[in-house]
């Protein structure tokens, strides 16, 4: 990877994808997906794997800064083991998956989950008291189980596990700060043990970091704009902002 090589206009393609990964994470969740779309229009998509992971890490640190009170922990705790399981099974699948089988299982996993999603919000608003019913059954462990590992893996093969993780924290029905705080240690220490695996496989080098250091200003600035707009956005257009996101990347993938 020569980090000299590229022109004028894949530099600006590169520095806007850097400042949606810092405004994905500390501001409007699922924007994110698109950054990683712009980083595989310039760098090949294995490569660009190992370029975004270190700006990915950058923004979760702003965001970890910023909403570490918010976290809910209890999820957490729930999700990590299987989100590790997800991670290992991704890095052993790598070598045995091309990207167009990948990009195609995690678009038709993510259409499928915001369409449950919708449906189950459209019950909710037509049955108040399924509603009040639903927020006094945690989800069953099957459910964080799934999730759980579907992140693991597709964050690890594709760094896409963004619109998963928002999807889950949706349907936990999460206040848009405890929300942050939650995904933001998630990603954190997620994005952190994947760094091992990247590096075996050749993904994460000195030529990749060198990018990672003209790019993280970018990252920092749009990390920086999204936890001033968080404040600003309501709960309601919060959640369908994510959820659009979520759609828009999982047709994106299938028609890829």
């Amino acid at each position: 990877m020569d980090n000299f090589s590229y022109t004028a206009l894949q530099w600006a393609a590169l520095l806007f994808a850097s400042w949606f990964v810092g405004l994905s994470k500390t501001g409007i969740p699922g924007v994110g997906i698109f950054a990683i779309g712009l980083f595989a229009t310039v760098i090949p998509a294995r490569e660009s794997a190992g370029v975004v992971l270190p700006l990915l890490i950058a923004a979760d640190m702003v965001a970890v800064v910023s909403y570490w009170r918010d976290a809910r922990w209890a999820q957490l705790l729930r999700l990590f083991p299987w989100a590790i399981f997800g991670i290992i099974v991704g890095w052993l699948a790598m070598d045995h998956i091309n990207d167009q089988q990948t990009a195609r299982l995690i678009g038709l996993i993510l259409v499928s989950m915001v369409v449950l999603q919708l449906f189950r919000s459209w019950q909710r608003r037509r049955n108040p008291d399924l509603a009040k019913d639903e927020s006094e059954k945690p989800h069953g462990h099957a459910y964080t189980a799934t999730m759980g590992s579907l992140a693991g893996f597709t964050t690890m093969v594709a760094n896409a596990a963004g619109p998963i993780m928002n999807l889950y924290l949706i349907a936990m029905r999460m206040p848009k700060m405890a929300f942050m705080g939650t995904a933001a240690w998630y990603f954190f220490l997620l994005n952190s043990f994947k760094v091992p695996f990247s590096i075996n496989l050749g993904l994460i080098n000195w030529s990749s970091f060198v990018l990672n250091l003209k790019l993280i200003p970018a990252v920092l600035v749009g990390a920086i704009f999204g936890r001033w707009l968080l404040p600003y956005i309501n709960q309601r257009i919060f959640e369908l902002i994510a959820l659009g996101f979520a759609l828009v990347a999982g047709i994106r993938l299938l028609l890829k």
